[in-house]
Formats: C-alpha cells, sequence, structure tokens
C-alpha cells in the first residue's frame, strides 16, 4: 500500500472581478488536508464547474496541484505564497471540489480550462505553478496558451513517459478502480473523501487517473518553444533521476554555457535540486515557497 502511496502523491497587476463564492467549505481531511485562508469560488469553463480558492493581493500565480490531491496539499506553501501574491488555488477536474465531466483526464484538455480561467477572471496573464500532474497541466498551459503565462515553475514533473524509474511505471499499471477499495486507507482517499462534490466517483477518478498513467507522452519538441521564463524543481530523490529534470532545463535553453563573472551569461530560465526531497514530500516542505518567491520576485 505503500508504493500505491507513492505512486500517486502543475506583469500588469489586475484586481480580480467579484464571483459568486462557494458554498460554506468542508475542513479538508486527512495527512493532505488542513485549513487553508482563501475564499472559494466556481467558474462555469469548458463545461466544468471548476474550484479555486483566491488568497493574498498582488500579481496573481495559479497553483494547481497533483494526481489525487487537492489544492490543501501544498500545506504552509500555501499561505507563504500568498504573502507577496495573489494565489488562485485550483482544484483540477474530478479532484477536491470539481467534480468530474465526461472526458478523459488529459493534461491538455485540463490546461485549456486553467487558461479559461484567467481570461474568465479577467486577467491578461498571470504566473502559473504546478507540482507532478499540476506541472504537467502548466507546462501544457504554457505550450498550448502561451499569451496566458508570464513565469511558469514546474515542480516534480517528468516530461516524457520513459523519464520515470521503471518500478515507477510498474507501480503506476496497478492504478485503476480495482483498487479503489484497498486505496481507502491511504491520505488521497481521505482527502478526496472529505472533499468530493460525488465522494462515491472515487472508482472512476481511480480508472481515469490509471489510464492516463499508462498513456505515453513526450513534450521534448513542444517544450522548446516555450516562451514563458520557467523554475524547474525537482528532488534529489524524485519519482525520475536528477538527471531528467537537467534535461528539461536545456530544452529551455539553460546548461549550455559558463554564467559569466557578472552573471551576464546566465540562461532565462532556472534549476533547482533540492537537496532530500522526494516525489512525496516536496509539495508541502516549506523549501519550496522558498526556492520559488526569489524566482518569481526577479525581474524578467
Amino acid at each position: 500500500m505503500r508504493t500505491m502511496t507513492a505512486v500517486l502523491a502543475g506583469v500588469a497587476l489586475v484586481a480580480l472581478p467579484l464571483h459568486a463564492q462557494a458554498p460554506a467549505k468542508r475542513a479538508a481531511q486527512g495527512a493532505w488536508g488542513g485549513a487553508t485562508k482563501g475564499v472559494g469560488h466556481y467558474a462555469d469553463v469548458n463545461g466544468i464547474k471548476l474550484y479555486y480558492e483566491i488568497a493574498g493581493t498582488g500579481r496573481p500565480l495559479v497553483l494547481l496541484h497533483g494526481g489525487l490531491g487537492a489544492l490543501e496539499m501544498f500545506g504552509p506553501n500555501l499561505a507563504a505564497l500568498a504573502r507577496g501574491r495573489q494565489v488562485i488555488a485550483v482544484d483540477l477536474q474530478g479532484h477536491g471540489r470539481t467534480a468530474d465531466i465526461d472526458r478523459p483526464l488529459s493534461v491538455a484538455f485540463m490546461a485549456d480550462d486553467i487558461a479559461a480561467l484567467i481570461k474568465y477572471l479577467g486577467l491578461a496573464s498571470a504566473d502559473i505553478m504546478g507540482y507532478s500532474l499540476g506541472g504537467g497541466v502548466a507546462l501544457q498551459t504554457a505550450i498550448r496558451h502561451p499569451e496566458v503565462v508570464r513565469k511558469l515553475v514546474v515542480v516534480s514533473t517528468p516530461f516524457r513517459r520513459d523519464g520515470f524509474y521503471p518500478e515507477i511505471l510498474a507501480q503506476q499499471g496497478q492504478v485503476g478502480p480495482a483498487a479503489a477499495e484497498a486505496m481507502k486507507q491511504t491520505p488521497m482517499y481521505q482527502l478526496y473523501a472529505s472533499l468530493a462534490p460525488r465522494p462515491e466517483d472515487w472508482p472512476r477518478l481511480l480508472g481515469k487517473i490509471g489510464d492516463a498513467m499508462k498513456q505515453d507522452f513526450d513534450f521534448s519538441k513542444d517544450i522548446a518553444g516555450i516562451t514563458a521564463t520557467t523554475l524547474v524543481v525537482a528532488g534529489d530523490a524524485d519519482i525520475f533521476p536528477p538527471a531528467h529534470a537537467v534535461e528539461l532545463f536545456g530544452l529551455l535553453g539553460g546548461g549550455k554555457r559558463d554564467g559569466g563573472w557578472d552573471g551576464s551569461g546566465r540562461p532565462k530560465s532556472r534549476l533547482a535540486i533540492l537537496p532530500g526531497m522526494t516525489h512525496y514530500t516536496l509539495f508541502s516542505a516549506p523549501v519550496l515557497a522558498a526556492t520559488v518567491i526569489p524566482f518569481l520576485d526577479e525581474a524578467r
């Protein structure tokens, strides 16, 4: 069960328009839960009722959680990020307070949702930060909708399926509806059951995310065309080797030459390999916000 849990653990300041507030929030339960200070809303975009919370003021940052998670999984990083900007934390399709709809669980479709949300909120653009599944959505948003992405933060996210360690691919092959009952002992289910509009959709979500993980993907060619200034973040004990994160950094123009004594040769994008971090600790570790905030604050 521990291995199954591990498998599943993405510049103008514009005032957001007022939208109907969501009903009173239920408390997120389990190890991935916790209280948040954001104000919840729903946006009707692309045929989905997308839940999001807003906290803080300043330049907008759209924050995207990992697979089988919800916005609460970022823990103390939510408040840390909101101290200097307006955080728009989203529950992706079929996750958290956003009910599933009749379409595959696709990072491309969810990227279209995020672009539509940014426009729905009346924003010209926003910084986007995603972890794991949310990182794939963030990458695809920058690829498919570059006009809405100012800066991009990709956390613990492979850009090619064969980037995963082989044992992770084998474990992903076990994910599906048949695992639903056994998975009820995990933090993912505890969080899902406490928030989902239809908790009985748990097997359906496992089926969809299992199908998605079995699909081959390689974003290499498209990544080379990303124009947003990007920070790549990974743990040194992640679900892929550090070399995979370095390769992503290279596709974004990094690691080609010496930065120079005055820093003039530094690439536009950045790379952070965080020591002692795993895929299952990084999203809620305070070092994540401490790494990301200076990048977001830096002038382009």
